[in-house]
């Protein structure tokens, strides 16, 4: 019997999901990426006339740049409704829109990331929020494009911004720390900001996301991104690896024995194109991972961990493949994994419970050792009844208690936010 699901007079009861790597303002942008934007591209092969994470991310600058604090705080409790009725209860929150899009500071430094901690205090989401150390362009440390100063802080400016924002943290608040990847943090800023961080602090980083990213990380520091690493930081459990993609043996090994975390983003990394995460190897490896909704392209924990699934499916050409022999359900195997990296990855034990609609046709006749199979693998129509997050009720027969507010001001900040093109059309070079 599922030591994970409980039966109670509403349904079934599951732990609730912890969304590790979010970046709450592109959930305005869902769906405006999904046209060509590099007119030259005429066949597969041709590398650089090719739709990608680079041309995606052409776009998702244009709708950065209209980001304001109320704007964001609108997106963003939009956002964290659809994730507590879809059975997230906490969120990492990876943020780097720091400055007014011309990239001077705003009066108050810390405007954004209050913003966001507004709004998951007025949704009722824990949040553990990641200000990003975001500094150069590439491995060559170029200066930061135009578009890109808004993300940027010396070293000293991001200390001052975790030491004002460390007040906000309580019983659904935590503070954390993020690098946004290795080629926006020189090796020195790295090594000086982890020397200042309190010892409980967590840190995620974006690794390996891109075969572009592996090549110049060999090319300019003599390693592959995970291993110079593992290499050069101290990593531990603490830690949290976005995306980790593209591994070698050696790396998948290191990841696992360190007793980080991999943040899986399975729909973002489908809609990017970036690749499959090596899940089977990983599992055998003892890794700890988790799952996050990235672009927020979906919000759907099932469609993460059945898409994480389906995916090895379809590389492998086999069924099953999230299991052990101890473990033979898919399902529970998956979300006994999202469970266990949960407070590792956000600083929050366990505890936050959702209910399953026990009435859901697709849970009829349901028991405890296939209902969590059934919830990840039988269909899309969501069947969270109710959401419980630090003993406050914020979701009651499938809605969030402010739905249809939250959701008017979010359509007036995307009239504002769409105002204009925003479609980029010119591909860039990483």
């Amino acid at each position: 019997m599922s030591n994970l699901v409980l039966e109670n007079a509403s349904g079934w009861s599951l732990p609730g999901i912890v969304n590790l790597h979010s970046h709450a303002f592109q959930r305005a942008m869902a769906g405006l990426a999904e046209r060509q934007t590099n007119p030259a591209h005429v066949r597969l092969d041709a590398q650089d006339h090719q739709d990608s994470f680079w041309t995606w991310r052409e776009t998702m600058y244009a709708m950065a740049a209209r980001f304001d604090p109320e704007l964001l705080h609108a997106v963003a409790c939009q956002l964290y409704v659809e994730m507590l009725e879809a059975g997230y209860t906490s969120v990492c929150e990876f943020h780097y829109l720091h400055h007014a899009p011309d990239g001077q500071p705003y009066a108050q430094a810390d405007a954004m990331s209050r913003a966001l901690i507004r709004a998951a205090r007025d949704t009722g989401i824990r949040i553990t929020l990641l200000p990003v150390l975001y500094m150069t362009g590439g491995f060559d440390g170029c200066a930061l494009s135009l578009r890109q100063q808004r993300f940027g802080h010396d070293v000293d400016a991001y200390l001052r911004l975790l030491d004002m924002l460390r007040s906000e943290q309580g019983e659904s608040v935590r503070i954390g720390c993020a690098l946004h990847s290795l080629r926006a943090v020189p090796e020195a800023a790295m090594h000086e900001v982890l020397a200042a961080l309190p010892s409980d602090s967590r840190v995620h980083i974006h690794i390996s996301e891109q075969t572009a990213e592996v090549d110049e990380c060999i090319a300019l520091r003599g390693a592959r991104p995970v291993q110079w690493l593992l290499d050069n930081a101290q990593v531990t459990a603490q830690w949290t690896l976005v995306h980790a993609t593209h591994l070698d043996a050696a790396e998948l090994q290191g990841i696992a024995h360190s007793g980080a975390t991999v943040a899986i983003c399975t729909t973002t990394e489908a809609n990017l194109g970036d690749g499959l995460f090596p899940l089977r190897d990983f599992l055998d490896a003892g890794g700890g991972w988790g799952v996050g909704s990235d672009s927020n392209s979906s919000i759907s924990p099932v469609e993460e961990l059945r898409w994480l699934e389906y995916g090895q499916r379809l590389h492998t050409r086999y069924r099953n493949i999230a299991v052990s022999a101890d473990m033979p359900s898919v399902g529970e195997t998956l979300l006994q994994g999202v469970v266990a990296s949960a407070a590792n990855s956000t600083g929050f034990e366990a505890g936050d419970r959702i209910t399953l609609d026990a009435n859901a046709p697709i849970l009829a006749g349901a028991k405890h050792d296939d209902v969590i199979d059934r919830w990840l693998f039988s269909g899309n129509r969501n069947i969270v009844r109710e959401v419980d997050v630090a003993g406050h009720r914020v979701v009651s027969n499938g809605r969030h208690r402010d739905r249809d507010a939250t959701a008017a001001r979010y359509r007036e900040a995307m009239k504002t936010l769409l105002r204009g093109a925003l479609i980029a059309t010119r591909h860039i070079a990483p």
